[in-house]
């Protein structure tokens, strides 16, 4: 019987696929997709299963697990390090080697689980920092035309946690992504309140990379963010909705915001989440349940189906909309499943 994706996905949740083939090299993970696509068979691409909800029925297609691993770093000492970064690679085993390199820039970034070709899909960030600050290139293949396409940052259509490879997720499979990371021991300027308060320095300064690092996984630790097998509060896909962007006057009174490029204005998900009646551990029972130490994070307590996961984000998106009038979206892609009403 065909491996579940319960056993695939932090989450910890998700039926079995049709058929499941392992990429270790990228020209597996070409063939895969090309064979699928030749087909018509539906096609899903997992790395770290980090950041996906898959239906109790699970998959009608193939799921391709990409393993392709490796990292080729290039020196210079005026340009920096420049790291392709295969997208097998595991995300916070090249964050501790960019610490222990002096390769700066991704330090704020660690602790976060799944792969290195999924960073850019989502434009990963955290504590001040995202991916797009330091990515030069991303190499993908291209199901449409068929070929391998090299994308310089610019054209990747980065904003927050949006990019080009999202907005066409049955397009584009990231093969490699490249890195141009300054050289030294020191971090970028620190843009987070909570990092600079745990790490005792102003707004915009520097500290150790190492510092950082140590600082940023106590912290994701302290939220449940940190995956460990025997902690079911670590069992999910971090934040479930992203923080909303809306115009000014829908700011609700109190709410801490944040002026975005264009005008509009970036409020937070977790106090909308908890003043609409959603505090940590809600609902206080169940298999599903928010996590106790971070309003965002839908964990799975043990036996949770993708039902009961998605029966909660319903719950918690409708009633943030019926308090606020603002409709959070989820971060997580969900396979088979849908937070409108009356789907799974």
């Amino acid at each position: 019987m065909t491996t579940p994706l319960a056993d695939l996905t932090t989450l910890r949740v998700g039926g079995a696929p049709h058929t499941l083939v392992t990429a270790e090299t990228p020209a597996d993970l070409i063939d895969a997709v090309t064979a699928a696509d030749a087909t018509g068979e539906p096609l899903l691409i997992v790395g770290g299963g980090s950041n996906i909800v898959v239906a109790d029925d699970g998959f009608p297609g193939t799921v391709v697990l990409d393993r392709h691993r490796g990292i080729d770093a290039t020196i210079d000492s005026c340009s920096g390090a420049w790291v392709q970064v295969q997208a097998g690679e595991p995300w916070d085993d090249l964050v501790a080697r960019a610490v222990a390199e002096g390769w700066t820039g991704l330090e704020a970034l660690s602790g976060i689980p799944g792969l290195t070709g999924a960073t850019p899909i989502q434009n990963v960030g955290a504590y001040g920092q995202e991916v797009a600050d330091t990515i030069a290139r991303v190499t993908a293949f291209d199901r449409q035309a068929g070929q391998i396409l090299t994308l310089p940052a610019g054209e990747c259509g980065f904003g927050y946690r949006a990019s080009r490879f999202k907005d066409s997720p049955d397009r584009y499979v990231v093969l490699s992504v490249t890195f141009q990371l300054p050289l030294g021991s020191l971090s970028g300027p620190v843009r987070y309140p909570e990092l600079a308060g745990r790490l005792g320095i102003d707004l915009g300064e520097r500290a150790a990379m190492s510092d950082v690092r140590t600082a940023v996984l106590d912290l994701r630790r302290a939220k449940g963010m940190v995956l460990d097998a025997a902690d079911h509060d670590t069992w999910s896909v971090g934040s479930f909705f992203t923080n909303p962007i809306v115009d000014p006057d829908r700011i609700p009174e109190g709410a801490p915001q944040w002026q975005q490029p264009g005008g509009g204005v970036k409020t937070s998900a977790a106090w909308l989440v908890e003043r609409a009646g959603f505090p940590r551990g809600y609902p206080g029972a169940g298999a599903a349940r928010l996590s106790s130490r971070h309003t965002l994070a839908i964990t799975n307590q043990g036996g949770a189906t993708a039902a009961d996961v998605v029966d909660l984000a319903r719950s918690i998106r409708s009633g943030v909309r019926d308090h606020f009038g603002i409709t959070l979206e989820p971060e997580p892609r969900l396979i088979g499943c849908s937070l409108d009403s009356g789907t799974q």
